[in-house]
Order: structure tokens, then sequence, then C-alpha cells
């Protein structure tokens, strides 16, 4: 408590034979957000929070924390003032709501639970919010822990409601990607709160929507709610990779437990930059993962000998061919509505070329100009990258065979096969073999109807005046697009803001903003009900 003069308090100092007690009016040091006694004399202080005073500065000269000088209080006033305090700052010592609380605890158990694929249990996750909900008086027939691994656990569980209609999915993955801790400044399984952020493993993908979905299912729960429609909370787990992916494995295994009529999941986020909010995002599609061996073979020979006829160099050439050649710009209805609305957020030349773009046919000069910029590009039209090369099996041989991995990302209304039909015409090399190493997995987009677009535009308006929602096609993938293949449109959708200049998700030190969680957690608290209110669903119809 350094900031207090424990002896004599300055020209605050004890009266003989009175008991002196100090309110403090906020906004103090969050350290000073607490009951403190003076060891040296019989001094009280109390803080009040969101109180404005003109008292004497704490701190001196342009100081935040006001002081409130009372003397000879007895000890029913000071339970009375204590009692002011409290019912002035109900958040409590660390400023935060009875639910922001749990769904920090909730936050923190999941970071500190290792749910990698090399090492970690994504079932002792999936039990641990069980038991939380368990302990908040879910039945145990709603509340479904099961997999194909005894550590590829994933949580199912339901908010009974009037079934009025289909149920809503709300879907999370527990399991994360590798982190070493020699390459973290701390442990990256340790939950840290630092500066403003929630640091650890996991805080922006995909664990703090996780445990947001938990929190806010049991505050729904004690408020007593019920909605026309069942909620069901999906934890699952290798969304990240790994060998049991929980969305694919309960289509396949256990349908009913997930069918709804649409779903939330990740994949859109917030954006920022530089403390500025630019648009609430809405993932809708996402494009199709699919990687292509090109391989040249031949009989090879001595290195001294070397002849014209070098599957090395055949590689190479198919590989440079590729790297001159760009897919036809195709837009969608989620990518057209995206330039539609970032060009009022841009300005200038970028500006210009996405309104230039959503042309028919798009213009060329427009096309140019964004194609320098990755995202825009990658939201454009199909890309097909080399990322992976390997060749000869001696230094003093002609290479017999020669390979490269080309992963390409594919528009959601193109197919795999035409962009292979593609890739052979550009190489236009009969010696180059291109086959595709994994089946792909299309997706459909989810349409962008009234019932899904007018709550989410309705409640980002009340949070975030002025603030635009904004379709996005994700170019990487989630396990939303197994829940689209099998007809249950899905939603990319957290209120959770993150700046797009500081992406540290799979990386060093992931973080999360403490504000940006809990905003987070109100949005998606609000859109829930909204979505299973039978007044939203009337307003909803009636809209249509």
């Amino acid at each position: 408590m350094s900031g207090i003069n424990h002896g004599g308090h300055g020209e605050h100092g004890d009266e003989e034979g009175k008991q002196q007690f100090f309110i403090f009016f906020t906004p103090c040091p969050p350290w000073l957000v607490s009951l403190y006694r003076s060891p040296r004399s019989s001094t009280l202080f109390i803080l009040i929070d969101e109180v404005e005073s003109s008292g004497r500065g704490l701190f001196g000269k342009g100081g935040d924390c006001r002081t409130m000088r009372l003397t000879g209080m007895s000890l029913a006033s000071l339970g009375a003032a204590f009692a002011l305090s409290a019912a002035l700052a109900q958040t409590g010592p660390a400023g935060l709501s009875d639910g922001q609380r749990l769904a920090r605890e909730i936050f923190q158990q999941l970071i500190e639970i290792n749910t990698t694929d090399s090492v970690g249990d994504c079932t002792a996750a999936a039990n641990a919010m069980a038991g939380r909900l368990k302990s908040a008086g879910f039945p145990e027939e709603d509340l479904k822990v099961l997999g194909p691994h005894p550590r590829k656990g994933n949580l199912v569980a339901r908010l009974r409601g009037t079934r009025a209609r289909k149920p809503i999915l709300l879907l999370a993955h527990i399991d994360v990607v590798e982190a070493k801790r020699e390459d973290w400044s701390f442990d990256p399984f340790k939950f840290l709160e630092k500066d403003g952020y929630y640091y650890g493993r996991g805080t922006s993908d995909d664990k703090a929507m996780a445990a947001i979905f938990i929190a806010n299912l049991i505050r729904l729960k004690q408020e007593g709610f019920k909605p026309d429609r069942d909620i069901i909370v999906a934890l699952t787990a290798d969304e990240e990779g790994g060998d049991y992916n929980g969305v694919e494995w309960l289509l396949k295994n256990h349908p009913q437990l997930i069918e709804a009529e649409f779903g939330l999941n990740e994949g859109g986020g917030a954006t920022a930059r530089g403390g500025k909010k630019l648009f609430n995002a809405v993932q809708a599609s996402e494009k199709v993962y699919q990687s292509f061996l090109l391989e040249v073979k031949n009989k090879g020979g001595h290195s001294s000998r070397p002849v014209k006829d070098n599957a090395i160099y055949h590689l190479a050439a198919a590989l440079q061919r590729l790297a001159g050649f760009d897919f036809p710009v195709n837009l969608n209805e989620v990518t057209r509505a995206y330039f539609e609305r970032v060009s009022k957020l841009e300005s200038g030349e970028t500006a210009a070329a996405m309104k230039g773009v959503i042309q028919n046919p798009p213009d060329a000069k427009s096309v140019v100009y964004l194609e320098n910029i990755p995202s825009y590009n990658a939201t454009m039209r199909t890309t097909c990258v080399a990322t992976m090369l390997e060749a000869g099996h001696a230094e003093n041989a002609l290479p017999q065979t020669a390979r490269a991995t080309v992963n390409c990302r594919i528009l959601p209304t193109e197919t795999a096969e035409a962009t292979r039909e593609t890739l052979v015409k550009v190489v236009g090399d009969g010696r180059v073999a291109i086959t595709p190493i994994r089946q792909p997995k299309p997706s459909p987009p989810s349409p962008l109807t009234t019932e899904v677009m007018k709550p989410i535009e309705t409640i980002t308006q009340q949070m975030w005046p002025g603030v635009p929602v904004v379709p996005v096609m994700s170019t990487g993938a989630t396990d939303s697009l197994y829940l689209r293949k099998a007809g249950i449109p899905v939603y990319g959708t957290s209120g959770i803001f993150g700046d797009i200049d500081d992406g540290r998700a799979h990386g060093k030190d992931e973080r999360i903003g403490v504000k940006e969680f809990y905003d987070g957690q109100e949005y998606l608290y609000r859109l829930v009900k909204a979505f299973t209110s039978a007044s939203s669903n009337q307003r909803q119809t009636a809209g249509k």
C-alpha cells in the first residue's frame, strides 16, 4: 500500500480519543479497492466505487482517488457506511459481477488444463465443465461426456426449453495447439492477468468462448430463464489437429445430441485497431482446405553424366508457372457483403478498390490493387501455393523423384476437382503428376437470414453504437464446416474485440483483453437470449 502515509496521515492525522474513518471515492488503483485498516492507528479506510467527490486527492495534486474524513463514528454507523459502500459497489473487491467472476474462474480452470494433442487431456476439461454444470443444478441426463479416445472426450450439455422451435447449438473447441515453456515469456498453462490482458494458451483460441458459454448457461438457469428452444453447448476435441475431431465424431455417432436449427461458433470475432473498434464480424463461410502432391519420376543416373531430362528441373519449371498464375476473382454472397461494408471503413485507394471489385464484372485495376494485400487477395479468389519440397536420394546421383506439396484454399462455391484440373492446365507438363493428398471437406456458406443477422446487428448497436456488422469468409478452417456439410448453418461470432495487428493465436504469449472478454460474455448472453426468446421469435417472424 505504498501510496499511504501510515504514521500520521498528514493533515488527516488521528485526533486523540476518537476513532477515525476515511471513505475513499474512486476511481482508485485496483490494489486499493478493499477495506484497509492502518496498522499504526485506529483509522479505517473504506472505498466506494463510481462516486465522485470534491474531497482531497489521496496522492496529491492530480490524484483521482478522493477521501472523506469521518470522526467519532460508532460501530452501527460504520456498518451503515460499509453497507453504503457495498450498495454502491455491488461488483465487489475485484470489480466483477457474480457472472463475470464465475466466467473468470471457469476460464482459468480451462486454461490450466493442458489440452494439447501430444500430452493434453480434453476429457479432463470436459468433465470439469460437466461438474460445474451439475453443481449448478443441471441433471445428469442433460450432461454427456463422450468420445472415441480416453483423452479426447467431448461435452454436450443441454438447457431444456419449451421446444417451440428446434434447438440452437453453441460450439467451442477445448483443445489447443502445442506450446513450449521455453518459447513463452511465462508458463503457457498458467492463467495470468497482466496489464489488462489474460494470458495463456487457448485464451483467444478457443477457451474464452468455451468458458463464456458454460458461465452464461449457468446464469440463464439461475435466473429461471425458460427458452423457447433447447440450448445445446458442445465443447469438443481435436479442432486444431489430431485424429479424433469431436464434431465429426459426434455427427457420425451421436447426431441427435447436437441436432439444431443453427449454431454459433468461433471464426468471426470482432476487429479493432489501435483501440478503435472497426467492425463486429460474422463468419458465414470458409474456404476448403486441400493439398495436392506434384510429383515427377525419372530413371535417374550418375551425376557425373547429367542429362536435360531432370526430375528436379521439370518440377521447378512447373512450380515457376504456378507462381505466375492467379485464379479468377469469384465473389459470393458473404465476400461481396464483406467488401461492400468494409469499403465504408477504409479510405482512399483501398476503399475505391473495394467498391470496384464488387462490380460485375470486377474492375481490373481494383483487382490488381487488392491482390497485393494478402488478406484481401485470399478473400477474392482460390489460392494455391507451394509449401514443401522433397527431391533426390543422393548428392552424387541424378534424382529419380521430385515432389512438391501445394496447399490450396478453395472458395466454397468451387470444387477441389475443378481446382486440380486448373493446376494441370497451368503446369502444362504431362511428366508432372498432380494428385490430392486427402479427400476435401467442402461446406456450403451459411445463409445471411434476417432471423440470424437482425439480433446480431441490434445487439452490436446497443453495445457499440456505430460499429457495423460485417459478414466474413474464413480463409482458414473451423469445425463449422462439418455442421454446414450436415445441413446445420453455423455463424462465427463472439463479440470479443482483438487488435487486427496483434494476432497471437497459435503463437507466443497468446492473450485476450480483460474488458474484451467480459464484453464478449455480455454480447453472447444477450444474443443467445434473443435467439431463444418467444418474443424475439415473434418479432423476427414479423420482420420477415
